[in-house]
């Protein structure tokens, strides 16, 4: 027994290693520190090198850095921003979702898969990632770009539409085996979850966080791990309200996440909070999640059906280009800046490595298909500095790189 602890703690000493250094390359040369993790797990996996092998400890750490991942990417989600979103965004976000999603359901009955595999890969397909599109675009110095707008508020208004979707599609999914009355369950419980976190979220959240404040002035032994270990109790709430509406606990993580962000706390709690969580989640619980990912891939599909590979990686690529482009053409957008908003916004990364994560577990997609989901994702956001760099010299060439000002950029 003691042994088997020892070989899971040098496991895991040796995951966060090589996590942290190719998380460190691939930030260096301006990719998110997801990718190197993955790469991490693919060569230091069964896949290529098999020094490191899965383990029991280190499937508990991935499972809690999903977790803690969707509650920090709802705490990155602004409610109020994100009604106050201009047409643009939305319309895109629609156009970025709709058409990967359709080409990808499509391509997944064309391969053959079952109805509930195919939903998951149109899924997958349509997500995308607001961090990789932040960290480009400072990068490029284009913030205060219109492009830089819409692409931001498509990609927030995205993160939250698949999330919603997938939350619609796990319902699905576990009903579809069951009789009508059982469906009727399920849906009731969907619709009770989303009830109560909205009444705990709006009336009971406030009271508990101005009771923590109360406290904090009135005697002073409330200090800034409170307000971090209330936040992870309601987070763990939320995700067992979610388990109990048959949903899976990401879907309680990020609604908590949404909520918490709306803390009415001091500025220095609320910082607090939201800086452990975040350490946490991306700098201890999610390389382990993404290295164990890179456990459970396999180079078959290279092999044994390279021509699915292409097909499906092209389609995921294209899908958001086309998508973005062509619902960028009704609105004050130039096809032009639609179709460099298309090229960012192909950027993917946490929501859709988790949905792949989360139905292969569930046996929903078998290893090939979820080994392709993340080739995707590497491919696809591997491309987005490229193709950016070169969409926005499109756009100064043309004169149509627009400042927030609505005053386009000169050669000068």
């Amino acid at each position: 027994m003691v042994e088997t602890v020892r070989i899971d703690i040098l496991s895991l000493f040796l995951v966060l290693s090589v996590a942290w250094v190719f998380g460190a390359l691939a930030e260096r040369i301006g990719y998110p520190t997801m990718m190197g993790e993955l790469f991490a797990g693919i060569a230091f996996g069964p896949a290529l090198l098999g020094v490191l092998r899965p383990s029991e400890l280190l499937s508990v750490l991935s499972e809690l850095g999903v977790f803690l991942l969707m509650v920090y990417v709802g705490m990155e989600v602004d409610l109020q921003e994100l009604f106050n979103l201009g047409s643009e965004s939305l319309v895109i976000a629609f156009g970025a979702f709709v058409i990967p999603f359709g080409l990808g359901y499509a391509a997944g009955i064309w391969l053959g898969s079952t109805v509930e595999a195919a939903l998951f890969l149109g899924l997958a397909m349509a997500a995308t990632s607001l961090a990789t599109k932040s960290r480009i675009l400072t990068d490029l110095d284009l913030l205060d770009t219109r492009i830089a707008n819409v692409l931001l508020g498509g990609a927030l208004a995205s993160d939250v539409g698949v999330l919603i979707a997938y939350a619609a599609i796990d319902s699905y999914v576990t009903a579809v085996r069951l009789n009508p009355v059982e469906i009727g369950v399920i849906l009731l419980k969907v619709v009770g979850f989303f009830a109560a976190t909205f009444v705990l979220g709006y009336r009971f959240l406030p009271i508990a966080w101005r009771y923590i404040e109360r406290q904090r002035e009135r005697y002073g032994f409330v200090d800034r791990t409170t307000a971090f270990t209330f936040a992870f109790l309601v987070s763990l709430l939320f995700a067992q309200l979610a388990t109990i509406a048959e949903l899976h606990m990401i879907i309680g993580g990020f609604v908590a996440g949404l909520f918490l962000r709306q803390a009415d706390v001091e500025s220095e709690l609320h910082d607090h909070m939201e800086t452990v969580i975040y350490d946490l989640a991306v700098g201890l619980f999610a390389p382990v999640f993404f290295v164990t990912v890179g456990f459970q891939i396999t180079f078959d599909v290279v092999s044994d059906t390279p021509n699915v590979l292409v097909v499906l990686v092209a389609i995921a690529f294209l899908g958001k280009i086309i998508g973005s482009w062509l619902f960028a053409l009704p609105t004050a957008l130039t096809s032009r800046e639609g179709l460099v908003i298309g090229f960012g916004m192909n950027g993917r990364g946490t929501v859709e490595i988790v949905i792949a994560e989360v139905a292969f577990r569930a046996e929903i997609i078998d290893q090939s298909l979820f080994s392709i989901l993340i080739f995707i994702a590497v491919f696809t956001t591997a491309l987005v500095p490229i193709t950016v760099t070169w969409g926005v010299r499109l756009l100064e060439n043309a004169d149509e790189l627009v400042y927030v000002d609505s005053t386009p950029m000169t050669d000068d």
